[in-house]
């Protein structure tokens, strides 16, 4: 009869387990020792070897051979028995269809009775976090003060489920998650015993495909033998519906450079060449995370191949790493709603576009304070008659626009374009109303914002909407020290012109809170 892969290449000695060297070495010390627990909860993510190590546990407690170093022997009729499925005192319950109160007294009921032809009687629960909080009632006296003959091991991938009163009754042991290496070991070891062909990157993209479950991978790996080509990377991209690299690594490089319009068509080219948008989305975040890496100075930890972080290390003197978490944030989530939406694509799409809105803006800011322009000295005029300054006019300051350090009302008028696109990259209805209004002057580090009616400028300063506090801080960002804004009423005239541009209507307005109403 055949078998799969992974039912094939089991476990069948501690030694041959992978990756969990911490829990084979405290069970074998245990079983040397004779301090054997009555329950174990066995947690950690899926395919890591919980329920492998649960019967490899049934084997050796119940092992025949002479030397307790040498159990489980995977010799003996007990062993044979465990390997073959038909031990009768090794019990496996899942939890997820057995989870009510009737199935727990019933086991209650069964575990009284001696075991058939074994010393211990062995129970392994898997998923165990499904059970009904009246099932783990039920569990509770039995796992507590169980039948000296009777052994439970409970396993889950949840183990925050399982209730304190029985975490409280079992030796716990935590499975890891295996590395990229850990698992190409393994599959190297597969596939030449199997007398398979198969390439090393191959084995390596199946590896990190996997996400440290060797299940995953084993199965993975079974379903690429079911042709008798060899394995290799574009079968294994063609199976798993990954796009090209050159191809993830062109959108990178296209959001990098702010070329919105050739990464749209490059997701585009690679959904056509049957990339699936939800690996292609989770191809970007693998990238940008070594990415975000490298700025950070982290090469050593990587697990990826040397010519993927080559190229990693170039896209990190491009992006900028200030806005590099929040790209991540957004592809992980588009990888994540992708899988109820209607239209996949859509979701990375937009996911795109929103992070070269974000690196666009990134760069703007980081382009502004080079921008600026330099302050010459001003001659400050005398009086004709004493030769001490002379005081200025009422409204000369106002009118000049002069401002207090980089601040003045010219250069807010040349960078006012680019605060808008910074606000626009933010938020769409606050840079509408921000369009309304008018630049009326700067007094030192504040900025005075003409509105022509009293709606739109309580509008923009209701602090529910934030619009205000959004503006100001893109202001502060922009030249550098903190920049407040001061809301003013300005209706135009009838010839369309501002009736504060005459400078006494305009000191009344500032100074004593009046309001110009139409002609």
């Amino acid at each position: 009869m055949p078998f799969a892969l992974y039912r094939k290449w089991r476990p069948r000695r501690f030694e041959e387990v992978v990756g969990q060297e911490h829990v084979t070495r405290t069970l074998r010390n245990a079983l040397r020792l004779g301090r054997i627990a009555h329950a174990y909860l066995f947690a950690g993510p899926r395919g890591t070897g919980k329920t492998t190590t649960a019967r490899l546990l049934a084997k050796a407690v119940n092992c025949l051979a002479e030397s307790v170093e040498e159990r489980p022997c995977d010799r003996c009729r007990i062993c044979q028995a465990v390997n073959e499925g038909r031990l009768i005192d090794l019990i496996e319950i899942d939890a997820a269809s057995n989870r009510g109160i009737d199935e727990i007294r019933d086991l209650r009921e069964r575990v009284r009775f001696s075991p058939s032809e074994a010393r211990y009687k062995v129970y392994v629960i898997d998923e165990a976090h499904m059970l009904t909080p009246e099932a783990f009632n039920a569990l509770l006296k039995t796992l507590e003060e169980p039948p000296p003959h009777v052994i439970f091991v409970l396993a889950t991938t949840e183990p925050h489920r399982i209730p304190a009163t029985i975490l409280s009754r079992c030796q716990r042991f935590d499975f890891r998650r295996l590395s990229t290496a850990e698992i190409v070991g393994r599959l190297e070891e597969i596939v030449a015993a199997e007398g398979l062909k198969a390439e090393p990157e191959a084995l390596t993209w199946i590896a990190r495909q996997a996400t440290g479950s060797l299940r995953d991978a084993v199965t993975l790996l079974d379903q690429l033998t079911a042709d008798e080509e060899p394995i290799t990377v574009e079968r294994v991209q063609r199976a798993l519906g990954a796009g090209r690299w050159d191809l993830v690594s062109q959108v990178i490089e296209a959001l990098g450079e702010g070329e919105t319009a050739r990464g749209l068509t490059l997701i585009a080219r690679a959904v056509e060449e049957g990339a699936h948008p939800q690996q292609l989305a989770r191809q970007l975040v693998e990238h940008l995370r070594a990415v975000m890496w490298i700025q950070w100075g982290n090469t050593e930890s990587l697990d990826l191949p040397a010519e993927q972080i080559g190229v990693a290390q170039q896209h990190a003197r491009t992006l900028p790493p200030e806005v590099l978490p929040r790209l991540i944030r957004l592809f992980t989530a588009a990888a994540s709603d992708m899988r109820t939406a209607w239209q996949p694509q859509l979701a990375l799409e937009l996911a795109f576009v929103e992070a070269a809105l974000a690196c666009q803006q990134a760069r703007a800011a980081r382009a502004a304070p080079a921008s600026t322009p330099a302050l010459t000295p001003v001659a400050v005029p005398t009086s004709p008659t004493t030769g001490a300054p002379a005081p200025p006019p009422p409204a000369a300051a106002p009118a000049a626009g002069v401002g207090t350090g980089s601040l003045t009302l010219e250069a807010l008028r040349e960078r006012w374009a680019s605060i808008l696109k910074a606000v626009r990259a933010q938020s769409l209805p606050t840079e509408a109303l921000l369009k309304s209004c008018a630049l009326y002057s700067v007094e030192g580090n504040t900025v005075v914002l003409a509105w022509p009616s009293e709606l739109l400028r309580d509008k923009f300063q209701d602090p529910r909407a934030k619009a205000q506090a959004l503006v100001e801080d893109i202001l502060s960002h922009t030249f550098g020290f903190p920049v407040i804004i001061k809301n003013i009423v300005a209706r135009k005239t009838r010839r369309g012109r501002p009736a504060t541009e005459d400078p006494l209507i305009r000191r009344a307005v500032e100074d004593l809170g009046a309001q110009v109403e139409e002609e």
